[in-house]
């Protein structure tokens, strides 16, 4: 039996084409390495929001030999310092520092961006950074609305540059696994899938009075095109998205990382329809507006996928804090971050209780999913092919748009529809949300 399982096993990780990750590399190491890389080689990377995210996916490209960072742009001015230097250690140079991302894309000798800043800016960072001849790597989710997940998509076809889209988890070899293992009919067939996540470490965002912006920010820059308010540390940098002025909460936040598997796997892009039903039930008191609890049911030709996070809770499904389950008639495929394994359905054969399917145990991941993310990026970009990319754009757009669906739903209170032809909802006020809203004289980008 445990022969039997191994070669199972060995089998997929043959079939899914999965590649260890290298050793970790010294900064010494870095440095010597990116010194040997000839100039016609070397690729020059600007980032657009440098603190969260934004930086751990420039620290992870900058661990490729053949990637610089030569100019960070961000609204803080401590965040710039703090990141030049960080890539001073890293790479023995201070990149150029920019309060204003647009005189950054002014730079002939950048040749790609990455874009951490929160969700309300992706699409002008994004659009305007194509339109410059910039190709890009843009975090999760790919925008703050359904509209502009659009427009994104139309500008990287008229631009024709690659953008990668930050949802690594394409990356990581147990989700590729457990993808060939779904499609390979194994499980039967497959009525459920379960997306979730439960975030045990996350408190409640405690009511704050309003205040002055810390010194060295543009805070006018950072709401850009969100409603102007006056500044609350609550809504600044990682509490961001806990407000519906610029993003989703945990919807959009996990929800796309999730849900993109499971699509994926599925080989569906679009619902018939959704229903969401939540709130702030753990912490109906705290400052942050996005629901802390909510249950999301999609319903796709042949199957329903369900949707569920919480805050403060860890008990997720199958022991897990986050995850997908496929469940089939003969067993049912649980992944995650940690890896994936497979729960057999059993059946009563002449008094004898048998598994309809072979369990197989947890099998772990190897290496470091985001930074192969980073390093698949790159390869495309060196080899001009968009195909090669593991989250292109209209991946990203396909895993965020469903995610806008589900908060839409849970907007509107009712279960609502969606016209896969018309590429909307069938209800008038579902389809205003589907609409991005931009102030303080920022405008829509035109593609």
């Amino acid at each position: 039996m445990n022969s039997r399982r191994k070669f199972i096993h060995k089998s997929l990780l043959t079939s899914a084409g999965i590649a260890a990750m290298p050793g970790l590399l010294s900064a010494e190491h870095l440095k010597a390495r990116a010194i040997r890389i000839g100039a016609n080689d070397q690729i020059n990377f600007g980032l657009i929001g440098c603190k969260g995210m934004g930086w751990s996916n420039m620290h992870s490209h900058l661990r490729i030999p053949e990637v610089n960072c030569v100019a960070l742009a961000d609204v803080d001015q401590s965040v710039l310092d703090q990141r030049s230097e960080d890539v001073y250690k890293l790479r023995g140079k201070r990149p150029k520092q920019y309060k204003d991302y647009r005189l950054m894309l002014e730079d002939p000798d950048i040749d790609a961006v990455i874009i951490g800043t929160p969700d309300h800016w992706h699409c002008l960072n994004l659009i305007d950074s194509l339109s410059a001849g910039k190709h890009a790597y843009t975090e999760k989710p790919l925008a703050n609305s359904i509209e502009e997940c659009n427009l994104m998509v139309k500008a990287a076809d008229r631009y024709g540059k690659l953008v990668q889209v930050g949802q690594w988890q394409r990356s990581g070899s147990q989700y590729e696994q457990a993808i060939a293992m779904v499609k390979s009919g194994k499980l039967g067939n497959i009525r459920l899938v379960k997306t979730w996540a439960y975030q045990g470490w996350m408190n409640p965002v405690p009511q704050l009075p309003n205040s002055q912006p810390p010194a060295g920010v543009d805070y006018k820059m950072w709401l850009g095109p969100a409603p102007d308010r006056p500044f609350n540390a609550n809504r600044f940098h990682f509490n961001f998205r806990w407000f519906w002025d610029y993003a989703g909460g945990l919807m959009t936040d996990w929800g796309v990382h999730e849900i993109d598997i499971a699509l994926y796997a599925m080989g569906v892009s679009a619902p018939k329809s959704i229903m969401a039903s939540g709130g702030k039930l753990a912490y109906p008191d705290d400052a942050s507006e996005t629901p802390d609890t909510l249950q999301t049911v999609y319903e796709y030709d042949g199957f329903n996928m369900l949707w569920e996070h919480a805050t403060g809770i860890d008990g997720g499904n199958y022991g897990t804090t986050e995850g997908i389950a496929f469940i089939g008639n003969n067993g049912t495929l649980v992944v995650n971050r940690g890896g994936w394994k497979v729960i057999a359905e059993t059946e009563n054969v002449n008094g004898t209780k048998k598994e309809k399917i072979e369990a197989i145990e947890l099998v772990k991941p190897e290496g470091s999913a985001q930074r192969l993310h980073c390093r698949n990026f790159v390869e495309a970009m060196k080899a001009n092919d968009p195909s090669m990319l593991h989250c292109g754009i209209k991946t990203g757009s396909i895993a965020a748009i469903n995610a806008h669906m589900g908060n839409v739903a849970y907007k509107l209170g009712e279960k609502i529809y969606w016209d896969a032809d018309k590429g909307q909802f069938t209800s008038g006020k579902a389809n205003k949300l589907i609409k991005a809203n931009y102030n303080n004289g920022w405008n829509l980008p035109k593609v």
